[in-house]
């Protein structure tokens, strides 16, 4: 059997298992944003859709400094949880939830102090939408610490596969949001205050099904003040600025494009922008929520030290989801006239032609964007500060207001829409010549193209990578294990138990694993000599299931009932399991020396 003959079908049902949870959480603040559109475009009038956009740069503000923390804390705690360090995960966990409620205080505070001194009226020299502006904002600084502490709970239940949670949750926001929207605008007549007062109220019950399974301690992270270091603080920070500045950029983005709008097209402008923009969002689901999935395995992958995986993530987010995504875009350009229908009903209104150009032109941005926001996922997690900054620089800002600025004189609202696809050349341009730089050479594959450091985790030689899913395969494999730790210069009593362990512990995930559920699953096996240890890694996608309670449990008079298992715990150095993300994952450490007389 070859070495390192390990596929990554095991790492992409796991992707596309949680990508279903990300992107319903992604598809609260989307299809809030169209139900919003829908009702004041329908039923208000155009000057709520004209508040909606005059928002949405300090809603993006928002959700960036949210973002911040959720991906620094999420980064932080999936290097942790591959490394086995739980109780630091709990720290950063407690301190995340108390700068987000700090933050959540302070928005909302600057929120009605806008509202209190009229400073509304820098936005917009119209008396009418400026009016529009302060009753939307009321409505919206309900909800605004709901919508963040949200975020940062869903980001740490996804961590612990609790993603029912969320689920339910999404669930009853969108409900009570459709429900409530139609009752203030459309019943009780309550204009732009009601559609920002709906969604609120639906957040608040949303956080508060999120929070039942920490009120029952039913998670690993529990709020805890004790031991808390300020200098986390930071560590959140600076590990999620780089992930979250896109969204910062971007809520500078919206004010200039907002007054090149307003400045050579008119309010008419500003409309057509805000329907394409809310559909825009709602089709970006998908690789928002890729995203979100790539963020914590890259982190996990990091934390292992674990090469392969790490490029087997890239690999499942460009190879499978561009092709979706590209897909999806074309149907958006076909149907760019039902779309626009949605919003506009009359042909001959100017709005309406400029909405149907922009998902005519804004689609082709996705394909392109789906392989940028990989990278930099994928630079944020790694620590490679420079290309992340570099790219949501260009991303969320510097690229889109340049084209735009250029365009907009000759080609109107078409300037604006074209400004994205040509942007996402450029960033496309730019990962290749990091490349390029870095390695002084043009990159070959995948992993050259991602510029992974040679002293990072185990090299080729040192390490094999299988996936099994039978136990003829997993006899196989014990002997391919024995057989590298020879050529490897190990002991034959080391490389013995380390073929035997494997052949136990991976014999029992397929015999009893597998027949759980009616699901295909495989094991992905992975054996790393580095320094004096063989180190054997099992990850299986089968239910949750830790070895060690059964070896406690088992009576030690019966000799023969899962000898295998208390061997492997009797003889090993050091054996760690968690569930990480809903796979199992256990590592077993065996010292190639004798310690206190055991053999290892």
């Amino acid at each position: 059997m070859e070495h390192n003959r390990s596929d990554y079908q095991l790492l992409t049902r796991q992707f596309f298992r949680l990508l279903p949870y990300q992107i319903l959480l992604i598809v609260l603040s989307s299809i809030n944003e169209i139900i919003s559109s829908l009702f004041a475009g329908n039923y208000v009038g155009r000057e709520a859709m004209g508040a909606l956009g005059l928002y949405a740069p300090f809603d993006e503000f928002v959700i960036a400094v949210s973002l911040m923390f959720v991906i620094g804390s999420q980064i932080l705690c999936g290097k942790f949880m591959g490394r086995n360090e739980m109780e630091e995960t709990g720290r950063i966990f407690s301190i995340d939830v108390l700068i987000t409620t700090g933050f959540s205080a302070a928005a909302i505070f600057f929120l009605f102090m806008v509202i209190l001194f009229g400073w509304t009226g820098i936005l917009t020299p119209d008396p009418a939408m400026q009016k529009s502006l302060d009753r939307y904002i009321c409505g919206v600084a309900v909800g605004l610490f709901p919508t963040v502490m949200g975020q940062q709970l869903t980001a740490f239940l996804s961590l612990e596969n609790k993603m029912k949670y969320t689920s339910a949750a999404s669930v009853a926001f969108l409900s009570v949001s459709l429900v409530l929207n139609y009752l203030f605008v459309v019943v009780f007549r309550m204009g732009e205050f009601g559609l920002g007062l709906a969604p609120s109220i639906g957040m608040w019950i949303f956080l508060m099904i999120e929070l039942k399974p920490y009120f029952s301690r039913k998670t690993l992270f529990q709020l805890s003040f004790s031991g808390l270091k300020l200098s986390d603080v930071w560590r959140i920070m600076k590990t999620g600025f780089s992930g979250s500045v896109i969204d910062g950029y971007q809520a500078v983005l919206g004010f200039i494009l907002n007054a090149l709008i307003v400045m050579y097209v008119g309010s008419a402008g500003l409309s057509a922008y805000a329907a394409t923009q809310a559909v825009m969002i709602m089709v970006g689901i998908i690789p928002f929520g890729m995203i979100q999935v790539a963020r914590m395995l890259m982190s996990v992958s990091i934390g292992e030290e674990d090469r392969k995986s790490l490029t087997d993530v890239m690999r499942v987010g460009l190879f499978r989801c561009i092709p979706v995504i590209t897909v999806i875009a074309a149907l958006m350009i076909l149907f760019a006239v039902p779309l626009t229908r949605l919003f506009y009903r009359d042909p001959s209104d100017p709005v309406f032609e400029m909405t149907v150009k922009g998902f005519r032109i804004l689609p082709l941005l996705f394909p392109l964007s789906v392989f940028r926001m990989q990278f930099s996922c994928y630079a944020q997690t790694s620590g490679k500060d420079g290309l992340s900054h570099i790219l949501a620089f260009l991303e969320g800002v510097a690229s889109v207001a340049f084209f735009s600025a250029i365009l907009i004189r000759p080609l109107g609202m078409s300037g604006i829409y074209w400004a994205y696809p040509l942007n996402g050349v450029v960033c496309f341009t730019v990962i290749v010549l990091y490349s390029c730089i870095q390695r002084k050479a043009f990159p070959r594959n995948l992993e050259q193209l991602m510029v992974i450091p040679e002293d990072f985790g185990a090299p080729e030689d040192a390490r094999i990578d299988i996936s099994v899913r039978s136990v003829d395969e997993v006899i196989r494999v014990s002997q391919t294990v024995i057989d590298f730790c020879l050529s490897r210069g190990i002991d034959r009593r080391t490389s013995f138990f380390s073929g035997l362990f494997l052949e136990e512990m991976a014999s029992n995930v397929v015999e009893h694993g597998f027949t759980k559920d009616r699901e295909h699953h495989s094991v992905d096996i992975r054996v790393v000599h580095k320094n004096d240890e063989v180190i054997l890694r099992i990850k299986d996608d089968c239910v949750p299931f830790d070895p060690a309670e059964r070896s406690e449990i088992l009576d030690p008079a019966d000799l023969v009932k899962g000898a295998g298992i208390r061997l492997v715990y009797q003889m090993a150095e050091e054996i760690e399991y968690q569930n990480i993300l809903g796979l199992n994952v256990l590592t077993i450490h065996i010292e190639k020396k004798k310690r206190n007389g055991r053999s290892h």
